[in-house]
């Protein structure tokens, strides 16, 4: 029987976990990825800007000529971009069908970033880390299955259900990611009950228990040997949870495809097109809320510290009294966190790469599927196969990139720059569009449907391991026993960034009426976090984490939860 971590480990708060990550707790971890990941990939990456789209041209007229239809002008010049965009009016302005799904993720991704500045640093403290996550979760998935009710005479309230969506899609990953470096924390070398543990990864003991590969039985060693071994674990723990939601994706969307084929046998796409699509987001949401049930009951909640009290406090409680104080805590305890971000520079340079290459990555995703929609006239059916493509490579790649890395002995900060360079491909291709002998031939650089199919092989490879990898370089930076609210940090630069890129192309459709044009804009954006990710250094990151916890635990004097902000000291 292996020694219990909690046994070795002193608790730095009465309720504090320091209990054995196990087989069932690792399950529920990814039992959320499972849930969650359907809504990112099926809603978020396909159906949601696609039914904005075809909402929004219900209601629109043709860019080129404001008096005919959409509906109504199929005879559009099939060689004339400009002709075939669509135009609506929302809120004073027109704007192109395209660009609407794009405002409206850049208005999804800015709410999200103000959500998690005024809610993440609860998660720090006492139960809510965990209470959050599942009540963000089911609210997401209550927003997906309303949409079954918008139909094109209320498609106004379609961008309000993406944003709350969107919003807690990626609260809720915030804090299932914050849940990472603890379960890797936790880790513990053998076997747990007698039976073989979850993962190869944690069978790595190093005899003293406590499976972090110093020999000295408390957890806390910090030598070189450590960090490659939390880092292998992290790594591990993530692609496999990033690889087990696209699968999960991937079944939903070769379920969804299927669904839409024997719809399109009906007359029911002619008489409402959005239907088939809305009622495919409403079993997203099922979905979401029936796979999220492992977590509520598997999952520790991993307590941290208590929330401070009024109890101090002369004057009478209201509610009222109560949520401004809780709300001045959590603008502060942000900003503290961010001030704390600032001492350690590998997590500032870190957190700007991030910032730049989340922005690229999403802003590439939304432009693909707006452009064969658009651009290419793909229907929805060979959309979807896109997607289908997209995902399944993007699962292979979740959990081959681990396998490539201990072939070649990289370091997980050379497989991201590595599917950086896969992902600057992409809009590379599509300019060649603009080389005239190429575009003499027809066919190169995405001028027929089929060129964007390898594309999109590509593109699952490198989402892949960007998805796996960003996370697990990033946790080993962050001080112990601030884990939400680093990695709320890493969302807001996540999801914060976001808003900037399809905004920016949202602007280049409007004013050239064609997509194509933003592919030099994504061209520039994929490269500018290369530099930063270059000279990243993960052993000096992952020193001054610990000497900031170590010196915050020695500041920590009898208030009970939290941690003096040292701010204002010398480091």
């Amino acid at each position: 029987m292996p020694l219990d971590l909690a046994a070795v480990r002193p608790r730095r708060y009465a309720s504090e976990d320091t209990s054995s990550t196990s087989p069932r707790e690792l399950r529920g971890w990814y039992a959320y990825g499972i849930a969650a990941e359907v809504f990112a990939v099926v809603g978020t990456g396909l159906f949601l800007p696609v039914t904005l789209e075809q909402l929004a041209r219900e209601r629109g007229v043709l860019f080129s000529d404001h008096s005919h239809a959409c509906v109504d002008a199929v005879s559009a010049r099939a060689d004339d971009s400009a002709a075939r965009q669509c135009v609506v009016r929302f809120l004073g302005a027109r704007i192109t069908t395209a660009s609407f799904a794009m405002y409206t993720q850049s208005a999804a991704v800015l709410v999200q970033a103000l959500t998690l500045v005024c809610c993440s640093s609860f998660a720090d403290h006492g139960p809510w880390r965990k209470k959050m996550l599942m009540g963000f979760g089911y609210l997401g998935a209550v927003m997906s299955t309303l949409f079954v009710f918008v139909g094109p005479g209320m498609w106004f309230l379609a961008p309000g259900l993406v944003v709350v969506g969107v919003t807690c899609l990626g609260c809720s990953f915030t804090l299932l990611n914050a849940f990472l470096p603890l379960l890797v924390a936790n880790c513990e070398g053998g076997k747990e009950r007698g039976e073989e543990f979850e993962l190869e990864v944690l069978d790595e003991g190093d005899g003293d228990g406590d499976g972090d590969g110093d020999g000295d039985g408390d957890g806390k060693g910090e030598d070189p040997e450590r960090l490659a071994r939390d880092l292998k674990r992290s790594a591990k723990i993530s692609s496999r949870g990033v690889g087990l939601g696209y699968m999960a994706a991937v079944f939903v969307q070769v379920l969804s495809v299927i669904f839409l084929f024997l719809m399109s046998k009906t007359s029911i796409p002619k008489s409402s097109p959005t239907l088939p699509m809305r009622m495919i987001l409403f079993f997203v949401g099922v979905w979401w809320a029936t796979f999220s049930i492992p977590t509520l009951l598997w999952l520790r909640p991993r307590p941290g510290p208590p929330l401070p009290s009024q109890s101090k406090r002369s004057h009478p409680q209201t509610t009222l009294s109560t949520l401004l104080f809780y709300a001045r805590f959590s603008f502060a305890s942000f900003w503290r966190t961010l001030k704390r971000a600032l001492r350690l520079r590998q997590v500032v340079v870190f957190l700007i790469s991030w910032f730049l290459l989340s922005d690229a990555v999403a802003t590439i995703s939304g432009t693909a599927v707006l452009f064969a929609r658009t651009e290419l006239k793909m229907g929805t059916i060979a959309v979807a196969f896109l997607s289908i493509t997209s995902i399944s490579f993007g699962m292979i790649g979740a959990f081959a990139w681990p396998r490539v890395a201990a072939h070649f002995g990289a370091q997980p900060k050379t497989v991201l720059l590595f599917c950086v360079a896969l992902m600057e491909v992409i809009p590379l291709y599509g300019l060649l569009g603009y080389i005239p002998f190429i575009r003499s031939w027809g066919v190169g650089g995405l001028q027929k449907p089929f060129e964007i199919y390898p594309l999109g092989v590509l593109h699952g490879c490198a989402m892949g391991g960007i998805s796996s990898y960003a996370r697990s370089v990033y946790a080993p930076l962050i001080p112990e026993g601030s884990e939400a609210a680093f990695f709320a940090l890493y969302a807001v630069t996540d999801k914060g960034s976001s808003a900037f890129g399809p905004a920016l192309v949202g602007t280049i459709v409007d004013r050239a009426g064609s997509i194509r044009p933003a592919f030099i804009f994504l061209a520039v954006l994929v490269l500018c976090p290369v530099p930063l990710l270059w000279v990243l250094n993960m052993e000096k990151g992952r020193e001054d984490a610990a000497g900031m916890a170590t010196e915050e635990r020695m500041m920590d004097r009898g208030d009970g939860y939290g941690r003096v902000d040292q701010e204002d000291r010398a480091d």
